[in-house]
Formats: C-alpha cells, structure tokens, sequence
C-alpha cells in the first residue's frame, strides 16, 4: 500500500503505473485515477495556532473522538447496500437534481439548491449577478457572504453550517484555517442529513487532518454518507474493500456508485471483471445504469 498525494487515499500496487509506484518521493506520487482526471498534488497547508489556541483545539479533538466512540455502531448490511435516496426535483426546471454535488449549487441567500443547468442560464442572462431563484443580489464581499451564511445556519440550515466548515476547513472567505472547527461544524451538518460533511470527517480519519489517523472511523463515516446518498464516499468504501480482499463488497460498491454518476466506480467494475472478480452481465449493468444516470440528468 502507497499513499497518492493526490486523493490522499492509501492505495495497492496496481492502483499505480509502473512509474508512480517506483518514486521515492511519496508527496509527488499520484494514483492512475488521479493522473487520468489530471487531478494536481495538494498538501494540506500546516495549522499555526498560538498556545492557547492549540490547548483549546486538543479539547476539541478529544470531544470530537469521544463523540466518535459514542455514535459507532454496527451498521448492517440491509442498510448500508440499499438505494440510496434520490435527490429532488430542481426548484426552477422541475427535473431530477444529479446525484453528484458537482451538478447543483447551494444559494446562501435563500438556502435553495438549484441544478447546475439553471445556474447556467441565469448566469447568461443576468451574468451570475442575481439568485437563480430568489433573484437577491451576489454578495459583494465576502463578509457579506458569511453572513449571510450565518444567517442560515441559525435556521439550522445543513447545507449552511456544511458550507461554513468547508470555509474553516480551506481557510476561505476571510476566516482563518481550523481543520478541528470544520469537524464540529461537519458534525452538525451530519447529524442534519447532510452526506457530504460525513465524507468530509471520513477524509479527515483517513489522511490525518486535525484528528488522530483512524481508518475505521474513516470507514464509518463514509458508510453513513453513503446511505444518505453519497456516491464519492460509496466509491471510497469499494477501494477500502478491494485492498483488503473483499471483492464481493467492493463489487457492490462500485455498482451502486456507478448508478450514482461516479464513472471512476465503473472502471473499477470494468478492473474487478478483467480479473475475474465480476460477471459480464455486472459489467453490463454498471454500463446500462451509468449511462442511464447521465441521460436523466
């Protein structure tokens, strides 16, 4: 196993080229998903707290493992391998959202979610300067963005309280870099129904970032984003699988993230065929059912 500087994710041999896997420099090494989709090296930027800071984030940490420990159960197999729910209907055009986050956009303004296709066409007509949906104007600042982002979250907005962890977790916006004040808020937005800010602590517990490096619990939060829907945390779960020799598990991952519109799942099924680990007939479904997710959207 090697880690791609990549996606971060600790990866077997033959998720590298010959090349990638002989290099000596781990931070340089990227994984042949990774260099097929162009994705760049990105090191997570160093947290420099002041003492006081530091001590109150050790606390945090401690709270946030505990809360960890606390909340683990055994989840079955009926509910993790389920359909995932679909998204709803598009507010503006009234067709199905994607499943993928990539299709949509989170409007600080009025707490709507519109599909990228809408975002499109309003961006031509009023050149991205008004709501899609509310028609309120762009924020002209980013202080006005956060905000109104704040604003949202006294709503008990999941999508806001998600979108403010982001913010701490990159450093965006004016606010500075606190991977552990991402992880509260992740957790909230969690708890609300919201699958990206479970995938979001998973990458936290898998690479390191702001809490202790535990890939159970990475693997536990990636099983509640994949229930709630997500098809990114489902295909982080068929690659866990597949380097430890469930084939069968990662199978059905890769299946059920492909119908989600994940393409990179589909080249794992196409992979797990190849070397005899899945049927013609699976290779054929995953096809028909990711073809199908790009048409209906």
């Amino acid at each position: 196993m090697k880690l791609c500087a990549a996606c971060h994710q600790d990866l077997p041999k033959d998720k590298f080229s010959k090349k990638q896997w002989k290099l000596g420099a781990e931070c340089q090494r990227r994984c042949t998903s990774c260099v097929r989709d162009n994705r760049e090296v990105v090191q997570p930027p160093p947290i420099i707290d002041n003492n006081e800071s530091a001590n109150n984030n050790t606390e945090i940490v401690s709270l946030l493992d505990s809360i960890c420990i606390e909340e683990m159960q055994t989840i079955s197999d009926e509910d993790l391998f389920k359909q995932p729910p679909q998204k709803d209907d598009c507010l503006i055009c009234f067709l199905r959202m994607p499943s993928l986050w990539t299709g949509l956009k989170y409007n600080v303004c009025c707490g709507k979610v519109i599909c990228s296709g809408c975002v499109y066409a309003n961006a031509l007509r009023d050149d991205d300067q008004l709501c899609p949906f509310c028609r309120t104007p762009a924020p002209a600042t980013d202080d006005e963005l956060v905000k109104r982002n704040k604003k949202r979250m006294e709503d008990g907005d999941a999508e806001a309280i998600y979108c403010h962890g982001v913010y701490y977790d990159d450093g965006m916006f004016g606010l500075p870099q606190n991977r552990v004040k991402a992880l509260e808020l992740y957790h909230q937005a969690g708890e609300l129904g919201e699958a990206r800010a479970y995938t979001n602590i998973g990458h936290a517990y898998i690479n390191g970032e702001g809490v202790s490096r535990d890939e159970k619990k990475a693997k536990y939060y990636w099983e509640l984003a994949a229930i709630l829907g997500s098809a990114y945390s489902r295909f982080n779960l068929g690659i866990l699988e597949e380097s430890n020799g469930n084939m069968d598990r990662a199978l059905k991952h890769f299946m059920i993230a492909a119908a989600g519109g994940y393409s990179d799942s589909l080249s794992e099924v196409k992979n797990l065929f190849k070397h005899g680990h899945a049927t013609k007939d699976d290779y054929t479904k995953a096809l028909f059912t990711s073809s199908s997710s790009i048409i209906l959207r």
